[in-house]
């Protein structure tokens, strides 16, 4: 059976924790920023757990590493 290759767009967008729960960044913030307030860009820096139900499919883009 063939290796299984690990999605690359996966591994530019998203990383797993030590507990191997899969975290993203946050969108939002590339374009429109002109009113948008200050606070609310800079809540929008850092990164954020993804959602249960996208965290199965992203281990599986990952499943290569």
């Amino acid at each position: 059976m063939p290796k299984m290759k690990t999605k690359k767009a996966a591994t530019k967008r998203l990383k797993t924790s030590a507990t191997g729960k899969i975290l993203r960044t946050q969108g939002g913030k590339s374009h429109l920023n002109g009113y948008k307030s200050r606070g609310r860009k800079r809540n929008l820096r850092g990164i954020t757990l993804a959602d249960d139900s996208f965290s199965k499919t992203a281990a599986r883009m990952l499943q290569g590493n």
